[in-house]
């Protein structure tokens, strides 16, 4: 594999540690907006598309949330994933990739103590052999001996023509000796409905695009895999559907830009609210949100912070 701290052209990359589990980023207090530039990612556009008052609280007020089992094993089973990796191919079999399951649950919890709170010791056992099976669920789906990524777990980002900036993590990234590339992504769920593919494709042509406005070109290969279930969604895009997808990106920064100079980010009340923790502060339930921080000051040197 490659060194993760490498760099590529026209790429901004950096060795990321997995993010906490959580709306806010870890030591980001609530209200911290200033002076940190506002990027446009695949959650926080959906997050805006799904409802503007989630967005404001996710990424302006930044209130921290309270993670759930299922978002905790995701990032043991990804942190497992990139662990396997950075090994030699031939060392890439399924018993070694179990067993980095538990180191990769012990990092998570030494990154996020409360962790402990939310899975405890009576607990721990099956949360780990569920992580385990779904850690060998993924090799139905590939053999990591034969082959290896160009990179794993990259933060990218690009500026679009009309100052949006755009950042996002990739969870691989694999070029063919052809130059061909792929840009995978792993979900612990089960594959969505086919109405719903849409939706779980908004992610994967945001990659896609960062790479074609990066590197000048097209990804061959878009493909989501569902460890759930052990299927696979692949697509393969063209560019002229990727340019479309550009002004659309725009349309949805804009919008955003018009709710934050008033702070007129509404809500709406749909079946996920009995899920979201802002339920309790969202007028639509007859909660109150905190007062409004205002839209981030940009200094003139300014933050690339995600």
């Amino acid at each position: 594999m490659s060194d993760p701290a490498h760099s590529l052209p026209g790429v901004t990359i950096t060795v990321p540690t997995h993010p906490a589990p959580g709306g806010a980023d870890a030591g980001q207090e609530p209200g911290q907006t200033r002076g940190r530039r506002l990027a446009l990612s695949p959650s926080r556009a959906s997050d805006f598309k799904q409802c503007p008052l989630l967005y404001r609280f996710r990424a302006i007020d930044r209130i921290p949330e309270t993670s759930s089992k299922a978002q905790v094993k995701g990032t043991v089973v990804h942190a497992a994933l990139e662990a396997l990796f950075a090994l030699p191919a031939d060392q890439r079999v399924p018993e070694r990739a179990g067993e980095l399951v538990e180191p990769a649950w012990e990092r998570a919890l030494a990154d996020s103590p409360d962790l402990a709170d939310l899975i405890g010791p009576d607990e721990r056992a099956k949360f780990l052999t569920e992580a385990r099976r779904l850690v060998a669920t993924y090799y139905r789906l590939e053999d990591p001996t034969r082959f290896d990524p160009e990179a794993c777990e990259l933060r990218v980002e690009t500026e679009l023509d009309d100052g949006v900036l755009l950042r996002g993590f990739v969870d691989r990234i694999d070029v063919s000796p052809t130059g061909l590339i792929r840009v995978v992504d792993y979900k612990t769920g089960r594959a969505p409905w086919e109405l719903a593919e849409s939706k779980a494709l908004f992610q994967m042509k945001f990659y896609a695009l960062v790479l074609l406005r990066t590197r000048g070109i097209v990804p061959a290969r878009l493909q989501l895999l569902y460890l759930g279930d052990g299927q696979a969604l692949t697509y393969d895009p063209d560019e002229g559907e990727l340019r479309r997808f550009e002004r659309t990106l725009s349309a949805i920064w804009q919008a955003i830009v018009e709710a934050g100079a008033e702070g007129d980010f509404r809500p709406n009340p749909g079946r996920l609210c009995d899920w979201c923790d802002h339920k309790t502060r969202c007028p639509a339930f007859g909660g109150t949100p905190p007062p409004y921080p205002g839209w981030p000051d940009v200094p003139t040197e300014e933050s690339s912070e995600f």
